[in-house]
C-alpha cells in the first residue's frame, strides 16, 4: 500500500476535510461500491449534484496502485416515481440511464444505456463505470468486489466510454436521462411504454433567430446536463439576447400589442446545479410589459437593476402590501385575478414562492432591467 494513502487517512485534519471539502480526499465517508474491501481506494476528483442525481468521477486504486478511472451515477428517482405511478406501476430494483459523454475532444463523444441498481445504503439507484474489470497481472480482485462486477452489474464497463475516460479531467460534460427498466419486476413482463425522467422534456433558450418568439430559439435537449467546469467569468452584455413578443400573455389580454417585445439574456441555464433552472437578465423597453403569471412548484427572484416601473403581485401574497392599489390582471393560463400594483426602482426585490403571482411593466422612459433567478421548489 502506498504510504500516502495511510497518511491521508491518519492525519487528524482529514476528519474535517472529508466533511468540509468532500470529496477532495481519497478517504471519505461517501458510500462507494468497492469500498467494502480495504484493498480498493477512490480518489474522487469531481462531484456534481443536480435535482435527483449525484455524479462522481475520479480514480480507483487497487492495493495502493492506480487501477482505473471511473464514473459513478446516483439517481434517487423522485420524479420517475411519479411518472411511473401515472402508468400504474411502481419502480422496482432496476432502472436504465441514457448516458452521453461530452469530453473536450468532441471526436471522443460516446453514448450508451447502462443499468442502475437500487442501493439501500444510499437510498438511490447507482452504477459505477470503470475502464476495466480485469484483474492486474500481479493480483486478483477481492471476492467482495468481484461479485459486483460484470455486464449490468453495479460495477460495469462500457468499452466505447474508455477513450473519454482515459483523460478523466477533460471529461467536462455529461448528458443524462433515466427511464424504467425493460421488464417489470418481479413479474417479468415487458414494459412497452416506459416512463422517462428526461428533465420533463426541458430544453434551453439560445439566440439562434432574431425573430421575436421564434421556435428556433428553443433547443429541445430532453435530458440533464452535468457540467464539471469549476468556474465561469462572463460579461452579460456579451450574451446575445433572445427576443419575445407578448411574453406570458394569451389572447384577450388587454396588454397584447404587436410591438410589446422584451429581451432576455439567458446567462446560465443548463450549467447550473441543484434545483436552479436559470439565471438571466430581462430588459423591458419603455411602455412594454412582461405578462403576469403564476408559479407552481417553482420560486423566482427578481432584482431590479435599472429603470422604473410597476410590479404586480397576487393580492394576498405579501400582507405588507395591503395599503397599495388593487387591480385586476389577466393571468397567463388562468382566469383574471386581483393583484397589488407596486412601484419598483433599482434595488427593488420581488420574491415569488410557489403559488405566487408576479409580472412587471415599464412605466418610465428608459429600459427597465432586472435579474431573475428561477429554481424548482418541489
Amino acid at each position: 500500500m502506498d504510504s500516502r494513502f495511510n497518511e491521508i487517512f491518519t492525519q487528524p485534519e482529514n476528519s474535517i476535510f472529508k466533511v468540509v471539502f468532500f470529496p477532495d480526499r481519497i478517504y471519505h465517508a461517501q458510500y462507494l461500491n468497492a469500498a467494502r474491501s480495504e484493498r480498493y481506494r477512490y480518489n474522487v476528483q469531481e462531484v456534481r449534484s443536480k435535482v435527483d442525481m449525484t455524479i462522481l468521477k475520479g480514480e480507483v486504486y487497487m492495493d495502493g496502485l492506480f487501477y482505473s478511472h471511473f464514473l459513478r451515477i446516483e439517481y434517487r428517482g423522485g420524479r420517475l416515481v411519479e411518472l411511473a405511478r401515472e402508468k400504474q406501476r411502481f419502480l422496482q430494483s432496476e432502472l436504465l440511464a441514457f448516458v452521453s459523454l461530452l469530453p473536450d475532444d468532441s471526436s471522443l463523444k460516446s453514448e450508451s444505456t447502462v443499468k442502475l441498481h437500487y442501493c439501500p445504503s444510499i437510498g438511490a439507484y447507482q452504477v459505477e463505470i470503470w475502464q476495466t474489470l480485469e484483474a492486474p497481472d500481479t493480483g486478483h480482485h477481492d471476492f467482495k468486489v468481484l461479485s459486483m462486477m460484470g455486464k449490468d452489474q453495479s460495477i460495469t464497463r462500457i468499452a466505447s466510454f474508455n477513450p473519454a475516460l482515459d483523460n478523466i479531467k477533460a471529461l467536462r460534460r455529461i448528458e443524462l436521462a433515466f427511464r424504467e427498466n425493460d421488464r417489470d419486476l418481479p413479474f417479468g413482463y415487458t414494459i412497452n411504454n416506459p416512463a422517462w425522467d428526461n428533465n420533463f422534456e426541458r430544453g434551453h433558450q439560445a439566440p439562434n433567430d432574431p425573430t421575436p418568439s421564434s421556435n428556433n430559439n428553443t433547443v429541445n435537449d430532453k435530458n440533464y446536463l452535468i457540467d464539471f467546469q469549476r468556474g465561469w467569468f462572463l460579461q452579460a452584455e456579451d450574451v446575445e439576447p433572445v427576443r419575445y413578443t407578448n411574453a406570458l400573455m394569451e389572447a384577450g389580454n388587454p396588454d397584447l400589442a404587436d410591438n410589446n417585445t422584451i429581451e432576455m439574456r439567458w446567462i446560465l441555464q443548463r450549467e447550473l446545479g441543484g434545483n436552479l433552472v436559470f439565471f438571466h437578465e430581462v430588459t423591458i423597453p419603455a411602455g412594454k410589459v412582461e405578462g403576469t403569471h403564476r408559479h407552481i412548484g417553482s420560486e423566482e427572484l427578481y432584482y431590479i437593476v435599472s429603470g422604473n416601473g410597476v410590479a404586480y403581485m397576487g393580492e394576498n401574497d405579501d400582507p405588507s402590501l395591503a395599503e397599495l392599489p388593487t387591480v385586476e390582471r389577466a393571468i397567463y393560463g388562468l382566469d383574471p385575478k386581483n393583484c397589488k400594483e407596486i412601484p419598483v426602482k433599482p434595488g427593488s426585490v420581488i420574491f415569488t414562492k410557489s403559488g405566487g403571482i408576479h409580472g412587471i411593466r415599464n412605466t418610465g422612459t428608459k429600459p427597465l432591467k432586472f435579474i431573475a433567478f428561477l429554481y424548482q421548489s418541489s
